[in-house]
């Protein structure tokens, strides 16, 4: 890793830090903790991280807070690893900015996969600037609103490329119910789910090779829905 990735653990438990810290210093990042909310903060406005993980219940921020005040001036990758597992939790931490949601206890094999899913994402996230994102047999051309499957294009509605666009430019990240629908309809229709759940499921008969067990469009069961570039790391 050259230079090495810079990681800032963000976590009270003593027993955390002295499992995950050796742990990612193994696998050659370079390693900072933080037992608070606002030393988190401190840290990361005097020398970015360049990946955080974050712990829910600290001493003095709740992890959220923390969540939020850095996407406030940040795009660093944020994963978030608590021991609360509630449906409610979850959408809040992602809705508020974090990339992704561990629930302890964890496999250490899972907490680094999505820490490598986490760093590669915002790394590729340059390949936009091109205009064009290929996953699979699928090729998506910002520019001109094409898609194409096997090299033949997909017709799709203005909505159905809209919501493709977003999830594959957020691609390996969950984005909540709240968050597509916010983007794609407005603020006014944050609640109705089911002009997602239909959209989706026309999107997924278009692009999917078989609908019925989707390798693009995945979902995150009462969460949202990623869209998987195929890497085989990350838990699906």
């Amino acid at each position: 890793m050259t230079p090495r990735s810079r990681i800032l653990l963000v976590d009270d438990e003593i027993a955390i830090q002295r499992a995950v810290g050796p742990l990612l210093r193994s696998r050659g990042y370079e390693v900072e903790i933080a037992g608070t909310g606002a030393d988190a903060l401190r840290m990361v406005a005097a020398h970015p991280p360049d990946l955080i993980v974050l712990d829910l219940g600290l001493p003095d921020l709740e992890g959220t807070e923390v969540c939020r005040r850095i996407r406030a001036t940040s795009r660093v990758p944020i994963v978030v690893l608590s021991a609360r597992g509630a449906e409610a939790d979850k959408v809040n931490a992602l809705d508020l900015g974090a990339d992704d949601y561990v629930t302890k206890p964890f496999g250490p094999e899972e907490l680094m996969a999505r820490i490598r899913v986490a760093l590669r994402r915002i790394i590729s996230t340059e390949d936009a600037e091109t205009g064009l994102l290929r996953a699979g047999d699928l090729a998506i051309d910002y520019d001109r609103r094409r898609v194409l499957k096997d090299d033949a294009e997909i017709r799709l509605t203005p909505k159905e490329f809209e919501l493709l666009s977003l999830l594959a430019r957020n691609h390996d990240r969950v984005l909540t119910h709240r968050t597509i629908l916010k983007a794609i309809w407005g603020s006014n229709a944050v609640e109705q789910t089911e002009h997602l759940w239909t959209l989706v499921a026309q999107l997924r008969k278009k692009v999917e090779p078989d609908p019925a067990n989707p390798q693009y469009i995945l979902s995150e069961p009462w969460v949202g829905y990623r869209f998987s570039t195929g890497d085989p790391d990350p838990a699906t």
